[in-house]
């Protein structure tokens, strides 16, 4: 389970403020990179809502929801900050995946209301412009409470928007597989065609744009 101890060895003995990053989104088909930044209040945090954080890819859907509804709440009693950045499918096209994702963290660790001592980061990489010092973690989100909380924080936003673009779009179950390219999803690319929410870039996407325009040649 993941714990302090990465906050605690950054936070200096006067406990400055550490915030843990995760995304959500690196692999779809569609839909954009959702990135999350928290801060979380080790002194006045609710103890139980700390035992229950965890990497979200471990919890279900229900489990995410209420531990996103909880984090909101410390937010709102002022025992964490919650930044959130993204990175739309126009930007993964141009930029590729892996800088978009960089950006849309950046750009969560920007949104906190404060500037952290210290970032970390899930992953190998740390994105180049913050405005404090980072540690990337391989796993982090199985290490750092705050690299975990950041992790549901980014999986339930991005998830509500893909539920979202779903209603607007039912043809490719966004509903279920939040974009990712399952059977459902590529049948629905095939039925449907190519929408303006769709990674060009990708491989499913790219060769399905060949066939509609095949087709209608």
């Amino acid at each position: 389970m993941p714990d302090f101890a990465w906050e605690i060895r950054l936070a200096g003995a006067a406990g400055k403020p550490v915030c843990g990053v995760d995304e959500a989104g690196r692999g779809p088909l569609a839909g954009p990179v959702v990135a999350a930044a928290v801060i979380l209040d080790r002194r006045h945090a609710d103890r139980g809502l700390l035992a229950g954080i965890d990497d979200s890819k471990k919890l279900s859907e229900e489990k995410r929801g209420a531990l996103f509804a909880a984090l909101r709440a410390e937010a709102a009693a002022g025992h964490a900050l919650i930044g959130i950045g993204g990175a739309s499918v126009a930007e993964i096209t141009q930029l590729n995946i892996f800088h978009a994702t960089m950006l849309a963290m950046q750009r969560a660790v920007t949104a906190l209301r404060v500037i952290p001592a210290h970032a970390l980061i899930d992953g190998k990489h740390c994105p180049k412009r913050l405005p404090c010092p980072a540690t990337a973690i391989v796993d982090g989100d199985a290490l750092s409470l705050s690299i975990a909380a950041a992790s549901i924080i980014a999986k339930v936003v991005r998830d509500r928007a893909m539920e979202k673009l779903h209603r607007r779009y039912p043809a490719y179950g966004w509903d279920r597989n939040k974009g990712y390219g399952t059977a459902a999803h590529q049948a629905g690319l095939k039925s449907a065609g190519v929408s303006p929410h769709h990674r060009l870039g990708f491989a499913p996407v790219q060769q399905q744009m060949t066939l509609d325009i095949e087709l209608t040649n």
